[in-house]
């Protein structure tokens, strides 16, 4: 099998590792299988692919859309290393507010991380760029599109540098605690 599944400390994220194969050419790697996810459980249908280049420092997120347009993601780092953070926003889950962070790096990968829908999304770049491919398993629909503070003193998310980059936006995110949200589990009994 092209690829092996670990299961994270947040149940349902998922850290990916799939195999690169060299040559004196260069090298070739699959980042998706449909049959071999499914086998894994992860049965998603993903409908859009999104790629973003930043440069060191950049932090994007934390981010996430609201049902009925949620997003899984399927995340990798094409090139560059990136430390990705997912945050459980899922109300009634034993794991709410708790974070998992993973550094995906194109040379040392290939990795790729599966955030469900129901968390919110994030990562920063270490290396001097990155450029981060993503499916979505839903369409991008800017009214449903929402984000939490990436540095909410409640999470306490560890990030790897010190002062990163933002925009406006990212900037003035609200913290979880305050943020429009309507995902919610119920706990098994």
């Amino acid at each position: 099998m092209p690829f092996t599944f670990t299961q994270l400390s947040i149940p349902d994220v998922r850290l990916i590792e799939a195999r690169r194969f060299k040559d004196a050419r260069g090298s070739f790697l699959e980042s998706y299988q449909h049959a071999a996810f499914a086998a894994a459980g992860i049965t998603d249908r993903f409908v859009q692919d999104n790629i973003s280049y930043s440069r060191r420092h950049v932090l994007r997120g934390l981010h996430y859309q609201l049902a009925p347009a949620s997003q899984g993601k399927l995340v990798y780092a094409a090139r560059g290393t990136i430390f990705d953070v997912v945050v459980d926003i899922r109300r009634g889950s034993p794991t709410y507010g708790q974070w998992v962070g993973e550094t995906l790096d194109a040379d040392n990968g290939p990795q790729l991380l599966f955030v469900p829908a129901g968390f919110a999304h994030g990562f920063c770049v270490l290396s001097d760029e990155a450029c981060v491919s993503y499916k979505t398993t839903a369409d991008y629909t800017p009214k449903l599109e929402r984000g939490i503070r990436w540095n909410d003193p409640a999470i306490k998310i560890v990030w790897p540098i010190a002062a990163p980059i933002l925009n406006d936006r990212d900037a003035s995110l609200p913290t979880l605690a305050a943020a429009e949200n309507n995902f919610a589990i119920t706990p098994a009994v």
